[in-house]
């Protein structure tokens, strides 16, 4: 028994040894392949990577979850900069932006970072439009700094609690001990083709477009730094914007939201549609039979209501 055992634990110990080289092995190739792709500013001692083009009214963009900048540039940056000055930016963690703590930034953490680091590049006062998780980073920008923000552009985007409990996956990556285990296996033996899979569910009922993932580079989300980041991110969101919304009373710049009726990542009718309810000065375009990303299966009508805030905010003439 005794050497059964020992034979065990020498296994293990190569099998974990394995693991953490081919982890180290994806990881370099991800950097490799999907390298930044816009430059670096330092904030309170943290890189921000960042995206910036065009000129008029300052447009900050910031994706959501499991994400980077990358989802931001696949089409709609440049669209966008024929009008705004756009910057968008990888969140805390995410991309190539440094992570703010070991605990999981809070969205009201990543909002006074991304404020601070805007305010760097000159936008003091932008038009701050968030996807996702983005849109809750997005609302606690407002909440909190009401007079750096123009307008806000919500795009599928929580907004009250729910009532779905955080999943098997994000409960076990978040876990203090059992996310060391699981996270370096996830990224040494899950394929990409897995992840790129998970990718084009997100976009269902519609077809994700061609190319985006090839474009956005689902490597980089399957890094161990990346994964943990995420995860304690998502853990705490519930939490976050549960207090967050009994702050809305801050939020008396012109809002402009869009939501996919078919949305089954963040429901409109749970979200998007009492918040237009209770605030006068929200305006909400709900997109029949659209799901969760709007902003590449239906750009047109999320350039629509950027172009909207910021005429609302007096920046730019009549849509």
């Amino acid at each position: 028994m005794l050497k059964l055992g020992l034979s065990l634990l020498v296994i293990l110990v190569a099998f974990w040894v394995l693991t953490q080289w081919r982890a180290s092995r994806h990881e370099a190739a991800a950097l490799r392949d999907y390298p930044p792709v816009g430059d670096f500013l330092e904030v309170d001692g943290k890189r921000v990577h960042y995206v910036a083009k065009g000129s008029g009214p300052d447009l900050v963009l910031i994706h959501g979850s499991s994400g980077n900048l990358r989802d931001m540039t696949f089409g709609l940056v440049d669209k966008l900069a024929q009008d705004y000055r756009v910057i968008a930016f990888d969140r805390p963690g995410l991309g190539y932006s440094d992570r703010l703590n070991g605990a999981g930034a809070t969205i009201s953490e990543q909002a006074e970072l991304l404020s601070k680091a805007a305010a760097q590049l000159g936008a003091e006062r932008p038009v701050v439009m968030g996807q996702s998780y983005g849109g809750a980073v997005a609302l606690a920008w407002g909440v909190t700094r009401p007079e750096q923000t123009a307008a806000l552009v919500l795009i599928s985007s929580p907004a009250y609690p729910w009532s779905t409990p955080l999943s098997t996956y994000y409960k076990v990556l978040s876990h203090p001990w059992l996310g060391l285990v699981a996270i370096p296996l996830l990224t040494a033996w899950v394929p990409e083709s897995v992840v790129q899979r998970n990718v084009a569910e997100v976009f269902l009922p519609q077809s994700e477009p061609p190319g985006f993932a090839e474009h956005f580079g689902v490597a980089l989300t399957l890094r161990r730094s990346s994964l943990r980041a995420n995860a304690l991110q998502r853990a705490g969101l519930l939490s976050e914007m549960t207090a967050l919304s009994e702050r809305y009373d801050a939020l008396t710049m012109p809002i402009e939201l869009v939501h996919g009726s078919a949305d089954t990542t963040v429901g409109a009718v749970i979200h998007s549609v009492p918040f237009a309810q209770r605030h006068p000065n929200a305006n909400l375009t709900l997109l029949e039979r659209i799901g969760h990303m709007p902003h590449h299966n239906r750009p047109g009508a999320v350039i629509e209501a950027i172009h909207r805030a910021a005429f609302r905010a007096g920046l730019r003439p009549a849509p």
